[in-house]
């Protein structure tokens, strides 16, 4: 895992859902045929309305049409990202769009397990409300050792709440993974 992570951000409000993240209509593809599981990617965020919380005045397109990532590798959203199902899918979906971090004011629970549990992308909270302060299409740098964001449009630094434990896993590409380099039977 990277300590540094940059890119641009892609930002949404509070309780982002599951199938906002991944609509229901677009589970039908499987994740293990190469060509359908683009699919994925393709349709990541497509559930959104139009125009979101936090998006500026003619809302961007997480990823645009005929793409299968999102040029935005970074989402910064509200409170209770990912509510809803305990839709797997979810965190497959924006880790196929290429999505490195997520920061959030709080997750839902099972959301957050999945991430980690796959290890599809490093799952970040925020104590402070960030969307009040980012928009779409900045450029930011997380850095993992100091647990900070930088938004590189006004070099303001924001604290991130330190990963724990979990740091472990998602350095060893998710629960199974991790489980199998500690040299844990699963």
């Amino acid at each position: 895992m990277n300590n540094l992570i940059k890119g641009k951000i892609y930002v949404l409000g509070d309780n982002i859902d599951t199938d906002q993240i991944i609509p229901a209509r677009y589970l039908v593809y499987s994740l293990n045929d190469p060509e359908e599981r683009k699919n994925y990617g393709k349709y990541a965020l497509s559930g959104v309305p139009v125009p979101v919380a936090g998006l500026p005045e003619g809302s961007k397109r997480f990823v645009e049409e005929g793409e299968e990532r999102s040029k935005y590798s970074i989402i910064v959203a509200g409170r209770n990202f990912g509510c809803g199902s305990s839709r797997e899918h979810a965190p497959v979906a924006l880790h196929i769009a290429g999505v490195k971090a997520v920061v959030a004011e709080s997750y839902s629970r099972i959301f957050y397990r999945n991430v980690v549990d796959g290890g599809f992308f490093i799952p970040l909270e925020s104590p402070e409300r960030l969307i009040d302060h980012m928009k779409t299409g900045d450029e930011v740098i997380i850095d993992l050792d100091r647990y900070v964001i930088k938004n590189l449009r006004d070099n303001k630094e924001y604290a991130l709440v330190p990963l724990g434990d979990v740091k472990e896993i998602l350095i060893g590409g998710g629960i199974f993974s991790y489980a199998k380099k500690a040299g844990i039977k699963v």
